[in-house]
């Protein structure tokens, strides 16, 4: 029998995160995060908020905590986890998400979203053999012609007859 276990979630942080690092050096963030959802009963639109606690590792957990703050906005995939635990002789579980991909999503009014309000995307760990451009953060165009690449956008094509018939 074949089984799929994936979430998406967008929601608004209901805390900051909490940081921790775990004794092998690993960074883990424990965020709470509201889903509202409208919902037509009895020919009346009412919300209804669902509350999720999700758990982000490694470096996304360290961007968590870095750009994100109470109220933000973030969209959330990962997989379901059932914890379980015994407290005073009583079992007790808990539904919760692992958190494997985090997309900042922009603020209201560019307040409450932590320190980035245009949104911003990260997974996971990154691979020690990309490297990063010198000018990180300017597109690079290349040349399918000459195979080189730079900063500098291609120039526009022009026709070969410069009259436009209409």
């Amino acid at each position: 029998m074949a089984s799929y276990n994936r979430v998406t979630l967008v929601g608004n942080l209901t805390r900051d995160p909490e940081l921790r690092y775990i004794p092998s050096g690993m960074a883990v963030s424990d965020i709470g995060l509201a889903i509202n959802d409208r919902v037509k009963r009895n020919d009346q639109w009412t919300e209804e908020t669902t509350f999720v606690d999700v758990t982000l590792w490694g470096r996304t957990a360290e961007v968590a905590n870095e750009y994100l703050s109470k109220g933000s906005s973030v969209l959330i995939e990962g997989r379901l986890k059932l914890d379980t635990w015994e407290k005073d002789g009583q079992k007790r579980s808990k539904l919760k998400v692992v958190g494997e991909k985090m997309q900042m999503l922009g603020s209201k009014g560019g307040g409450g979203g932590g320190q980035r309000s245009n949104g911003g995307s990260f997974q996971g760990q990154q691979s020690s053999q990309q490297s990063q451009p010198s000018d990180y953060g300017q597109p690079e165009y290349s040349d399918a012609m000459s195979g080189q690449s730079s900063n500098q956008p291609p120039a526009p094509s022009m026709p070969p007859n410069d009259e436009i018939p209409f």
